[in-house]
């Protein structure tokens, strides 16, 4: 089968979850005896972050004929404006200048390397494979969904949500998201196949006694998403009662100033030795391996994979009610806890785990069996099999 992934944002460097699911699919597709071939959109030229295998083919289509194709200030100025009143205007710009300067490109690596069928990872690239290039007439193409698709419908252009509408399957991570895109679109062919979730060969021992016990968060220093700030004042509320408990923030700085604020936070509330910023990490489970419990404070994810990777290593889970989906990962008092999204509730559902280590050990011990049915074949399985299915017709 010759599979051709389609993700036209960046893959140079990132640490997101759409730049990992993307090398993981190509590498999973490729040593399971696929021919595969991954094109991306990039700003600039270098290694990326999660590497894939090298007799794969990747293509950036911002670089043509050795010149990298610039997003023009014309085009920039226009959408910085358009997005102060609407987001979805201001993406109508980003699908013009895929019109004009990345498709034509692009139709032309599409025509030589023949897929079997596409596997495109956003709505906008769906739109510039079936809208602006029409290559569904002859390649299948399977539009997937990284997070909640009620977002399409308030934020995304016309034309792109057309290009869903078109497309042959539409992949969504959990159930919940399912029943929304059904709302939608109740004549698609929806399926539901989630992340892959390491399943680790030894998870955390939450009975053997510790010097220093570790609240954990992995992700982005995002204020409007990931919310650090968020755990930062609900520790500080109940630190003074835990004195042999630390926070270990994990994750690259996305804003400067952001970053100062939660230093200042931290300083303020006497707390510099004991929240620390770690920095970016590849070795996930070395980190999950010296945690006890871990906090994810986003207010939006669409499958929060660094959350499942710490359940199937063990850990309970402390989790904000606040996104879609969520309430399909963690079941309240049965492998995690979920709680409203102020500091108080926080502090309260972090002093109800700090303060009983069985309760922790039952909940992480459910979310490592609520995980196994992530597990890598079990999900590459499912992807396979759809692949199959849709060359077959």
């Amino acid at each position: 089968m010759n599979i051709l992934l389609v993700n036209t944002t960046k893959m140079v460097g990132d640490t997101g979850g759409l730049a990992k699911v993307t090398s993981a699919f190509a590498n999973e597709m490729h040593k399971r005896g696929h021919q595969v071939s991954v094109i991306y959109a990039d700003e600039r030229s270098g290694d990326f972050f999660f590497p894939i295998d090298e007799d794969i083919k990747c293509y950036d289509v911002r670089l043509q004929d050795g010149k990298r194709i610039k997003y023009p200030l014309s085009l920039r100025l226009k959408r910085e404006f358009y997005r102060l009143f609407s987001k979805q205007k201001a993406r109508t710009v980003n699908n013009d200048f895929f019109y004009k300067y990345i498709c034509p490109y692009m139709g032309k690596i599409i025509k030589g390397i023949q897929p079997d069928i596409i596997v495109s990872f956003t709505p906008g690239t769906s739109k510039s494979l079936i809208i602006d290039l029409n290559i569904q007439d002859n390649v299948p193409i399977i539009t997937m969904s990284h997070g909640n698709p009620e977002d399409y419908f308030d934020f995304y252009p016309v034309l792109s949500l057309e290009a869903v509408k078109q497309s042959d399957v539409n992949q969504v991570l959990l159930p919940s998201f399912k029943k929304v895109l059904e709302g939608h679109l109740p004549n698609n062919k929806i399926v539901v196949i989630g992340n892959v979730v390491p399943q680790f060969n030894n998870q955390v021992d939450l009975t053997k006694p510790k010097d220093v016990h570790k609240i954990l968060f992995i992700g982005r220093l995002a204020k409007g998403h990931k919310r650090p700030h968020l755990l930062i004042e609900a520790f500080s509320k109940v630190a003074d009662q835990f004195p042999n408990w630390i926070v270990e923030l994990w994750g690259a700085d996305e804003n400067k100033a952001y970053k100062a604020q939660l230093e200042l936070m931290i300083k303020q509330a006497n707390l510099s030795d004991r929240i620390l910023f770690k920095g970016i990490t590849k070795d996930v489970e070395s980190v999950l391996s010296t945690g006890d419990i871990y906090a994810m404070m986003s207010a939006s994810e669409g499958f929060g994979l660094s959350m499942a990777e710490a359940m199937a290593k063990g850990l309970p889970v402390i989790a904000c009610d606040t996104w879609l989906g969520v309430s399909d990962m963690v079941q309240d008092g049965y492998n995690g806890i979920l709680v409203k999204d102020n500091p108080t509730d926080i502090a309260l559902g972090l002093e109800k785990l700090m303060g009983n280590s069985e309760l922790c050990s039952a909940l992480g011990r459910q979310a490592v069996d609520s995980m196994k049915r992530f597990a890598p074949d079990i999900i590459w399985s499912q992807w396979e099999e759809l692949l199959f299915s849709m060359i077959k017709k």
